[in-house]
């Protein structure tokens, strides 16, 4: 391995197109851990493996980076590498696996390494001095695909022309080789008349017949015109019909979620890793299915019998109204330790643990700012993720804790409320929740026994 001076190292302008999200992912990575695999090049240090990798180094202004420096005897054989080495990246398009398999299905020809029609194994062996060459069959099961998807994928290479090929890169299309094989047999007539063409205008000039080779080049544009015109339609209308059963698939998803769905007293609903229970949340039921770590329950004064939150929850923030901290503390047997205002907002702080109030924020509005204040503060990977709502409001706790990461379980006595809010959730996600029953409650929520580690959004 070696260091080289970034600024030496040369780029074919052959190479796949950047990424910029993989670019931007890595310059963040080999910031905080530096290089961990370095870049390949060839003698001439030609690149061969690691654009992205160089273009991140480069971006954070690095003047030298690692190399594996590989001998080739000449620039095919270094082509080939890089080739192989994009060949083997799961996030290759259809489009591009299919121009890279053409190119060095080209290379290999040049080189006498790739079989002719009709060779027997004797003879494919004999015309490259001894080295074997190869069949369409072993190239295919080099790039791990069947024979029949390597040759449809030489068709979509070969037969889509280039002007073609640059309007669809970068859509959804480039990524279907059903749609790209549709797109490569429209004008397949005018395919086989240009490149008939070709060929006798190549034969023309060389016999010195200017006039017929003109005339057969007329016929070439004339034909990949017509061609050019065909795939564009089709392209046209393969986008078309997507667009359309996009749209159709879209007024049926939002007519479904926007349903409220049925709820009866009883019901446990699965929202993604939340879990919500229609009845009161102060019976045995909601209590015994409450994930026995939570990191802090939110709740208000309505028709209070929650007590026995503060020994499920590491905190308790209940919803106050101004001057009703005194009267609520002395009716209830929690452990007070501090009133927050958070906006408008009177928030009594409950705990076992001794906490250290926090500075009190003046510039939050609403029930969902206030919430989300509240889950920030007190929860984390460390503190814990699950959130307990014994009132469901409008989805106020529900909503921040999909939006924040967290694991929210949720109830409410009546049926309306909580249809309510799984409505607002399946149309802020685009998600359908879940009626489970209680019988299988337990074996299918995993989020519930703490062992969940969600992505947590700061």
């Amino acid at each position: 391995m070696s260091t080289i001076e970034i600024e030496r190292i040369k780029v074919k302008s052959a190479r796949r197109s950047l990424k910029p999200e993989k670019v931007a992912e890595l310059k963040e990575s080999i910031a905080v851990n530096g290089l961990l695999n370095p870049i390949t090049v060839d003698q001439d240090l030609n690149l061969i493996a690691g654009l992205h990798r160089l273009t991140a180094c480069t971006m954070l202004g690095f003047k030298e980076i690692e190399c594996n420096i590989i001998d080739y005897e000449d620039d095919r054989q270094s082509r080939l590498a890089e080739i192989d080495e994009n060949l083997i990246r799961s996030e290759l398009e259809a489009l591009e696996r299919a121009e890279l398999w053409l190119e060095r299905e080209k290379i290999l020809a040049n080189m006498g390494l790739r079989a002719k029609p009709g060779d027997n194994q004797h003879a494919r062996k004999q015309e490259s001095l001894g080295r074997p060459v190869k069949t369409t069959e072993e190239l295919a099961k080099e790039t791990g695909y069947t024979k029949r998807t390597y040759q449809y994928g030489k068709q979509i290479a070969s037969k889509i022309l280039p002007e073609v090929k640059q309007v669809i890169r970068g859509t959804k299309v480039a990524k279907k080789t059903t749609a790209l094989l549709e797109i490569a047999r429209a004008g397949s007539e005018e395919y086989q008349k240009a490149d008939v063409a070709e060929k006798a205008a190549r034969q023309a000039k060389t016999a010195g017949n200017n006039e017929e080779a003109h005339r057969q080049a007329m016929i070439v544009a004339k034909a990949r015109a017509k061609q050019k015109e065909l795939q564009l339609s089709t392209l046209a209308e393969i986008q078309a019909k997507k667009a359309k059963a996009a749209t159709e698939e879209k007024v049926v998803t939002e007519a479904k979620l926007d349903r409220e769905p049925g709820v009866k007293v009883g019901d446990e609903w699965l929202l993604g890793r939340h879990l919500v229970y229609c009845g009161d949340p102060a019976d045995q039921n909601f209590i015994n299915l409450a994930p026995s770590e939570v990191a802090l329950a939110i709740a208000t004064t309505a028709d209070w019998n929650y007590n026995y939150l503060v020994d499920k929850a590491r905190v308790v923030a209940v919803v106050l109204e101004q001057g009703q901290i005194y009267n609520f503390c002395t009716h209830q047997q929690m452990p007070f330790q501090f009133e927050l205002l958070v906006g408008k907002s009177y928030i009594g702080i409950f705990s076992h643990q001794s906490l250290t109030q926090p500075r009190q924020p003046t510039e939050i509005e609403g029930i969902e700012g206030i919430v989300s204040y509240l889950v920030a503060q007190y929860t984390n990977r460390n503190l814990g993720l699950f959130v307990v709502a014994p009132n469901l409001g409008n989805g106020e706790v529900l909503i921040t804790c999909e939006r924040m990461g967290r694991i929210c379980f949720a109830g409410d006595r009546h049926p309306q409320t909580v249809s309510r809010a799984i409505s607002r959730w399946q149309n802020w996600t685009k998600k359908s929740a879940v009626r489970e029953n209680q019988t299988k409650l337990g074996k299918t929520i995993p989020p519930l026994n703490g062992n969940l580690k969600p992505k947590i959004f700061k």
